[in-house]
């Protein structure tokens, strides 16, 4: 037998994956991406929890679709920020229910817990999301399965219902207990990982759908780094906070963008290629006011391959009006 998990590299999804391994069924971990997970680099870390129990990592890019299906017109709303969280999880095990097709397996699992989370994850969401996802009799919840209604993998004797957890609600006692029994190592705590459930970044989000006629999957990143600042005549400007925001700055490649270069020790940034010259010399008066040097004098900047040039006389200060 074979399943495919929705595999997230937190520990409920890992728990859930080695209680299907250990009944002797392959486990493909299917991680899908929508663009707005974690800001770090997360591959490392789910492949060694799949090594741990045995599972075979797949990572599954939807940005595209997520963005146009899911994210603006989700059916059944938004959670407390721009979390659709009932019509994410329901395009989620569509995906995986299509990949289960391709990978010639038999049933899906997932990691949720039953009253863990309170809009996504109470008894009333996770059937709407078997509904949604025309998923229903195929998706077996290992971590609560013996609360919830028999699955066909368990009424096929495929899976041992006995041998399933009867987890609920947000203690994690039972997940540590089986964290010991299993010898995890380098697992992750709990945490939402999903940038939609953050205020600042959903703001964020509003912002470019207020100002911008567009949201495009190259706008995803550009979102997670550095300070954003919308200027006076509407330019969206974007400084790094550090070397590592600046190199993946560097890196982005959006054409609703260009680069801000300065021979001088300081930030990366990006501004709307569409800016203004008043928003151009506002922005370069605040590269200047964040590199780290003390200097006087007319400074040269390059706006794409334009050059303009300008004089260090605002303050960080004077920038924080503009924050998004």
């Amino acid at each position: 037998m074979k399943a495919i998990a929705l595999f997230s590299g937190g520990l409920d999804s890992t728990l859930a994956m080695k209680l299907i391994i250990d009944q002797g069924i392959e486990v493909v971990a299917c991680n899908i991406s929508t663009g707005f997970g974690s800001t770090k680099d997360r591959r490392s870390h789910m492949q060694n929890m799949c090594d741990q129990v045995g599972a075979t990592l797949r990572i599954v890019d939807i940005q595209d679709e997520y963005l146009e299906k899911v994210l603006f017109t989700p059916k059944h709303g938004y959670g407390k920020h721009f979390n659709p969280c009932i019509d994410c999880h329901a395009k989620m095990f569509e995906v995986a229910k299509r990949l289960m097709v391709e990978e010639g397996a038999d049933f899906l699992i997932s990691g949720e817990v039953l009253g863990q989370r309170p809009m996504s994850q109470n008894g009333e969401s996770l059937q709407i999301v078997l509904k949604l996802s025309d998923c229903e009799g195929l998706l077996l919840r290992p971590m609560s399965a013996q609360l919830l209604e028999p699955t066909m993998p368990e009424l096929n004797g495929w899976v041992d219902r006995e041998k399933l957890e009867a987890i609920v609600g947000r203690s994690r006692d039972r997940q540590m207990e089986l964290v010991k029994k299993f010898e995890l190592k380098d697992y992750e705590g709990p945490g939402g990982g999903c940038l939609l459930t953050d205020e600042h970044f959903s703001r964020k989000i509003r912002d470019v759908l207020a100002h911008e006629d567009t949201f495009i999957k190259a706008d995803i990143p550009t979102l997670k780094y550095g300070r954003q600042l919308r200027l006076p005549d509407g330019a969206k400007f974007i400084i790094g906070r550090n070397e590592e925001e600046n190199t993946k700055l560097e890196e982005l490649e959006n054409p609703k963008y260009m680069h801000i270069n300065t021979p001088l020790f300081g930030p990366h940034c990006l501004i709307s290629v569409n800016a203004s010259e008043s928003d151009k010399l506002l922005a370069a008066k605040f590269v200047l006011a964040y590199c780290k040097p003390n200097f006087t004098g007319e400074q040269t900047l390059d706006f794409g391959s334009v050059p303009l040039t300008t004089v260090s006389d605002m303050s960080r200060k004077d920038a924080q009006k503009y924050f998004i």
